[in-house]
């Protein structure tokens, strides 16, 4: 299966997403991956209403995305795996799926949260899911377009972590 990127992105879809990474990455399907969004009929509605008709949205709960991955369901499309945050990944490295790289694309600042870079804000659980993954050795890098610069975050989660007295 060409997962062509997974990314975290507090907002899901929008215009980075539809005009950005879709057209330039040839992406047939999306799959967003989220407990809540797969038991929210409006927020699925909303989602669809913003992904071309090109493009395939799929939405499911994170166990049904796992075995659907594990059985390569999407094997013989260009997907783009969408999270909202970085515990839902973790969850699904928990079912046995696995990831090399994950492009945090906007983690947004809100009550609670620490701004470690201009897209992204992190509260304690968010570096404890990152610290996570980089033990697995996940590489986790920012940028908001695929033309953009590649920014290694791990080295700005790492100083957080020790911040927070969290051994990462």
């Amino acid at each position: 299966m060409p997962i062509k990127v997974i990314r975290i992105d507090d907002r899901l879809i929008h215009g980075q997403i539809v005009q950005g990474w879709l057209k330039t990455i040839q992406i047939d399907k999306i799959l967003v991956v989220s407990d809540e969004v797969a038991k929210d009929e409006m927020q699925m509605v909303l989602l669809s209403m913003a992904v071309p008709n090109t493009t395939k949205l799929i939405i499911k709960n994170i166990k049904d995305a796992s075995f659907d991955i594990s059985n390569n369901v999407y094997e013989k499309d260009n997907l783009m795996i969408l999270f909202s945050n970085p515990q839902d990944i973790v969850k699904m490295l928990d079912n046995g799926i696995k990831f090399n790289s994950i492009n945090i694309g906007g983690m947004h600042f809100a009550h609670g949260k620490k701004q470690l870079l201009p897209n992204l804000s992190v509260d304690k659980n968010d570096i404890e899911a990152f610290i996570k993954l980089i033990k697995l050795g996940i590489e986790l890098e920012t940028r908001a377009l695929p033309q953009d610069e590649r920014h290694n975050a791990m080295n700005d989660i790492k100083q957080e972590a020790q911040n927070l007295g969290i051994n990462g």
